[in-house]
């Protein structure tokens, strides 16, 4: 009765756009083709309860929400809520964010692990570090993104370091931050390379009204 009751919750946006994200992690492990991941995503997007949303990730290994196993679905060992790397300890970890034609989103209250690898073609990615937690003074952010756009958004008393871009092609750069700033913290050391795309780095917007 219970499993029911939470089956049938009602979902937020938050959830659905998390899923999706899951949904985006799964592609980047090769459990899903292009032609699913589209399909999942916009059943992702449309549901209205758990059980709705988790139809979407119950084969997938490791990402079953184990309070919206449809009803006759095996439960025991299924990991927690919505598990993912954003929710384990980051400290000493490599992450990698892997898509095709995908948005790849980071934003809220996530753990930045020391070192991310972002693989992103014919789409968009975004890292919102304005309100993360950092798990250490210094986070190293390797981009290999073709034919799409890089958001990054850094806390004000951060500084950023361009200096390790090997390649930007086809693209443009614009960072609205205070280069000058190299003594800041936490320190994000940028490489790698955009292809036919661009690149923003900026400060939070501010609300002037707030």
């Amino acid at each position: 009765m219970e499993r029911e009751r939470q089956r049938n919750l009602r979902v937020s946006d938050a959830e659905r756009e998390h899923v999706v994200e899951l949904l985006q992690r799964a592609i980047g492990h090769g459990m899903l083709d292009l032609d699913e991941f589209t399909e999942r995503t916009d059943t992702a997007l449309g549901a209205r309860t758990r059980g709705e949303l988790n139809a979407v990730l119950v084969d997938l290994p490791g990402l079953r929400h184990e309070d919206a196993v449809p009803a006759g679905a095996a439960s025991p060992g299924a990991d927690r809520a919505f598990d993912t790397w954003a929710d384990r300890p980051a400290a000493g970890r490599r992450v990698e964010l892997k898509g095709v034609g995908s948005t790849l989103v980071r934003r809220g209250r996530w753990q930045v692990p020391p070192e991310i690898l972002v693989r992103n073609k014919y789409g968009e990615t975004k890292l919102d570090f304005s309100s993360a937690e950092f798990t250490s003074g210094a986070v190293h952010v390797e981009l290999d993104t073709k034919w799409g756009s890089v958001n990054l958004i850094v806390p004000e008393q951060a500084s950023v370091d361009l200096n390790g871009l090997d390649e930007l092609k086809w693209s443009t750069l614009t960072d609205k931050t205070d280069s000058s700033r190299a003594t800041g913290t936490p320190r994000i050391v940028v490489t790698g390379r955009v292809v036919g795309g661009s690149m923003t780095v900026r400060y939070p917007r501010r609300n002037w009204f707030a």
